[in-house]
């Protein structure tokens, strides 16, 4: 499959928000995918973030790939989720009017008001999405399907606190066994109430290292036909 990245600029409530599209030849809706925590290096150009964004578009969606605040080219301040929940919803919103006639292969006589969304996010990204989801599905817009990787819930690593929203059965949730900063009970915890699965890699830390082609491989076989 073919597909073209670009380096765009949106706007979000606190300005500037830089992202990086990958297309796929033939879009069938747009994706979006959030880096870890920007305070300790997170930003767009993750290797979990990326090994999720090229999946995603070689699944055939239109990938944003944002930087959150203060993070490269990015305005504003990190405000622990808030802001950034803020500016996701901005940029969705923008994409599906900027993209809309450009998804599901063919140039539509109309915008599609709503096209396909995914949403995907690692560790603090992945805490974002679930803020992002439920933010959606308040205003009554749906969403096809949510990955999260490592997503950060509870008490973590480096004395920070977390309270992941609840997301949908459409969610494919994936953790290492070996995470020592979002421990795989904390994520459990969060699940077990939403019955929800929960894929855990075997010798798998918080980074994933040496584990991309496997986080990638479980997405590929996790997706509805």
């Amino acid at each position: 499959m073919t597909i073209h990245e670009d380096a765009l600029i949106f706007s979000g409530p606190a300005g500037a928000i830089e992202t990086r599209v990958d297309t796929p030849l033939y879009p069938r809706g747009l994706a979006l995918v959030c880096h870890p925590h920007p305070l300790f290096g997170g930003a767009n150009t993750n290797k979990v973030v990326h090994t999720l964004a090229k999946t995603l578009t070689a699944l055939g969606y239109l990938t944003l790939r944002p930087n959150f605040r203060g993070v490269g080219a990015s305005a504003g301040t990190h405000t622990h989720g808030q802001g950034e929940t803020d500016d996701m919803l901005a940029l969705i919103a923008q994409a599906q009017a900027q993209f809309g006639d450009t998804l599901l292969g063919a140039a539509l006589p109309e915008k599609i008001p709503h096209p396909p969304l995914v949403l995907a996010g690692f560790s603090f990204g992945g805490y974002v999405i679930t803020r992002v989801a439920a933010a959606l599905a308040e205003t009554g817009q749906t969403v096809e399907r949510i990955v999260l990787v490592a997503p950060a819930t509870g008490h973590i690593a480096g004395d920070r606190e977390y309270t992941a929203s609840p997301v949908g059965s459409h969610s494919l949730i994936i953790h290492g066994a070996l995470d020592d900063t979002v421990p795989l009970a904390n994520v459990l915890a969060w699940a077990e109430p939403q019955n929800l699965p929960v894929v855990v890699i075997p010798g798998a830390d918080h980074f994933f290292h040496g584990r991309l082609q496997t986080i990638r491989d479980i997405v590929r076989r996790n997706w509805p036909c």
